[in-house]
């Protein structure tokens, strides 16, 4: 009972905390508006309407992270305690996402720019506490203690979050050969999809047999997140200016209307994966007592 209470309280506090740090960052990034409602440089008459998908993906971006935010922690305390740091993570990563949404739509809005560097700040916190979220919900007994380099599955999952992300920056901002930093990013891309598996096979680091079966659907639906969701994001880069790999006029915003939509369905989508798997082996627990 003690414990029940001090979660909910927890999760009060958490999303009071985010919801005052966003209340004091509102005058960060002030917009200058049209007459229309809109940031002035899409109020011009020069936008073809990607300019408008852009910024409007951006806010949607800001809301419904921050909303999942709210979700999440308010249902960490409805699971099994052994699932409530899934729950934490989830809304960890979202919440995070929320604050740089939040710094990118400004900047879109004031400068009609890009941010680059917001983008890889939230990745570089984002994509490794997702690689966390694996062995946190699947549990520690199904983490084998296979090592590759030295490294276990913690190891593979950070290092090659680190390299995907590195590279990615090193390509986007000019820093080296576009499609050299692209393969080599892929390559940490290759470590997480080896350490957790696909949907049709275990990973060096995770051994299904040792998963129960009500979690079973989600540490796949994980997978198929990994291995087809992240996708989107090397279709993306491809746009990306300083890339240069497909010319076009508005690169800069299919890129981020590609990565944003990508941020959507994968941070929410790994969370509620997460949660309904948390949920289900709640239930389970509940039934056997």
């Amino acid at each position: 009972m003690i414990t029940d209470k001090f979660s909910k309280t927890t999760s009060l506090l958490l999303i009071a905390t985010f919801a005052l740090a966003m209340a004091s960052t509102v005058s960060a990034a002030d917009v200058t508006m049209g007459d229309d409602g809109l940031p002035a440089f899409l109020s011009d008459g020069t936008d073809d309407g990607l300019e408008t998908l852009t910024f409007f993906l951006f806010f949607v971006g800001y809301i419904a992270m921050g909303a999942a935010f709210v979700f999440f922690m308010s249902e960490r305390g409805n699971v099994a305690p052994q699932y409530r740091t899934t729950m934490t993570i989830s809304a960890l990563i979202v919440g995070i996402a929320a604050f740089h949404y939040y710094y990118m739509r400004g900047v879109y809005a004031d400068f009609g720019e890009v941010s680059v560097e917001y983008r890889y700040m939230d990745w570089i916190i984002t994509v490794p506490l997702m690689a966390l979220k694996f062995p946190s919900l699947v549990g520690k007994e199904a983490i084998t203690d296979a090592k590759f380099a030295g490294l276990g599955f913690t190891g593979i999952c950070f290092l090659g979050a680190l390299i995907m992300i590195g590279f990615g920056y090193a390509g986007e901002a000019g820093l080296m050969n576009g499609i050299v930093a692209l393969l080599l990013g892929g390559m940490g891309w290759a470590m997480i999809i080896v350490a957790t598996g696909t949907p049709w096979s275990s990973g060096l680091g995770v051994d299904n047999s040792k998963i129960s079966s009500e979690l079973m659907w989600s540490a796949n639906a994980l997978r198929w997140f990994i291995v087809v969701g992240w996708v989107i994001y090397p279709l993306g880069y491809l746009f990306s200016p300083e890339v240069d790999l497909i010319e076009m006029d508005n690169g800069a915003e299919i890129m981020a209307v590609a990565y944003n939509v990508a941020d959507i369905i994968n941070k929410i989508g790994f969370g509620i994966v997460a949660w309904m798997g948390a949920k289900k082996a709640t239930e389970a627990l509940a039934a056997s007592e």
